[in-house]
């Protein structure tokens, strides 16, 4: 008997949203509609989400389309950056573009963020406790999700950067007691049609 059990996160983007980002827009909650249909047949214990407004309409538009299963609030699933590195981390070919891209945001998510990182990571990551398999959703940012991603494959720290993730998109990563954990997919659209798909993205990283 183990006291700790698998755990599979689910991880969305919020979906597309308006240009001032108080809201969704119409293709924004068909997206969020039609990812929770997707996960109608998936065993969600809760669904996790950040504090912003664009997040939580897309939480509930995902809810709305399960059975009861409760929509929890975190800051930890916010908007931030989640690690600022020095520039002797950096390639030394994209280091000066990549410091310059991070100084462009404002104080309070630079300085706040390496510690809400540190508490997602404690909070939606590892094993579950308990005998059970747990799968938990959170609807966040493509930060936050890049920062996911980077710790499940040990990579560096300052790796969260260069991994984009489109609206309403799903990844999902395996953590099993004694195991690495595994991204079992990134940035899944299948859920969603042509027109709706390569939200969030700009137009060079389409494929």
């Amino acid at each position: 008997m183990t006291d700790t059990a698998t755990r599979y996160l689910y991880l969305a983007r919020h979906g597309e949203a308006s240009p001032d980002e108080t809201s969704l827009t119409e293709h924004g909650c068909r997206q969020a509609v039609l990812l929770g249909e997707r996960l109608r047949a998936t065993p969600l214990s809760a669904i996790h989400h950040g504090p912003l407004p664009r997040a939580a309409q897309t939480a509930r538009l995902i809810g709305e389309q399960l059975d009861g299963v409760p929509l929890r609030q975190s800051e930890a699933a916010g908007d931030y950056l989640p690690y600022l590195p020095r520039k002797q981390e950096l390639p030394p070919d994209s280091a000066d573009s990549l410091l310059g891209f991070l100084a462009r945001f404002p104080a309070d998510e630079r300085e706040r963020g390496p510690e809400l990182a540190g508490e997602a990571l404690a909070q939606f990551t590892g094993p579950a406790p308990g005998p059970q398999p747990c799968h938990e959703m959170v609807v966040t940012h493509n930060f936050l999700i890049g920062w996911l991603v980077r710790a499940a494959h040990d990579a560096p720290e300052w790796r969260w950067m260069g991994l984009n993730h489109c609206n309403a998109a799903l990844t999902v990563i395996r953590y099993a007691p004694g195991r690495p954990s595994s991204v079992l997919c990134y940035n899944d659209m299948r859920h969603l049609p042509a027109e709706l798909r390569w939200t969030g993205f700009p137009p060079e990283l389409h494929i």
